[in-house]
């Protein structure tokens, strides 16, 4: 009996988990497999420009997903006085968790030429980023690593910084969390596509 968003939000994390690498697995893999790759490196375009397009065309269309449920919105509103600047944010924090999450499919979709075990990495990769902070996995490496280190894994998860976004409050913080992750990903892929380059 309470008009909000908040169970929607709660199933996005889990939903991108899989949709999200399955958008960036061909990205660069299918690009290798089918050796276009080759041709895409001869156009007057640098390997950075080549990969921010690509992404931003990705995470355009995660983008679109996202507006294709605005109709919940409106069922909200209809049915109750839910607040929209939570629900605004909730939107903000799970757009740029897709960010995140694509930006790691970005680098494993270079990695490697199947788009089978690029998914995978991505879906591994990811998923040990949402759970960094869940109390069982710091239980369980409280017995192998020190408190200092623990802290730093925990300020890892990703679902930390989307939850607070979800309760509407916007900080400095997560949004340069999430840039942190989505630059330094990119540039690791960008990096591999160099080196493959050279070679």
């Amino acid at each position: 009996r309470q008009a909000d968003l908040s169970a929607f939000f709660r199933y996005i994390p889990w939903l991108f988990l899989f949709l999200v690498p399955a958008i960036s697995m061909r990205l660069w893999a299918e690009e290798r497999k089918s050796g276009t790759i080759e041709f895409l490196f001869t156009l007057p375009i640098t390997v950075r420009e080549a990969v921010l397009g690509k992404f931003l065309a990705s995470w355009a269309f995660i983008g679109f997903n996202l507006l294709c449920t605005f109709p919940l919105v409106l069922t909200v509103v209809y049915l109750g006085g839910p607040d929209l600047l939570v629900i605004l944010t909730g939107y903000l924090g799970s757009f740029l968790l897709g960010g995140a999450y694509l930006a790691i499919g970005c680098f494993f979709s270079a990695l490697t030429k199947n788009q089978v075990i690029s998914f995978i990495l991505s879906v591994v990769f990811c998923y040990l980023f949402t759970m960094a902070g869940s109390p069982p996995i710091l239980e369980f490496l409280s017995t192998f690593f020190h408190r200092y280190f623990l802290d730093i894994f925990e300020s890892l998860s990703m679902i930390n910084h989307f939850e607070t976004m979800g309760r509407g409050v916007v900080r400095l913080g997560d949004i340069w969390f999430f840039a942190v992750i989505i630059f330094g990903w990119l540039y690791a892929c960008e990096s591999i596509l160099d080196e493959k380059k050279a070679s």
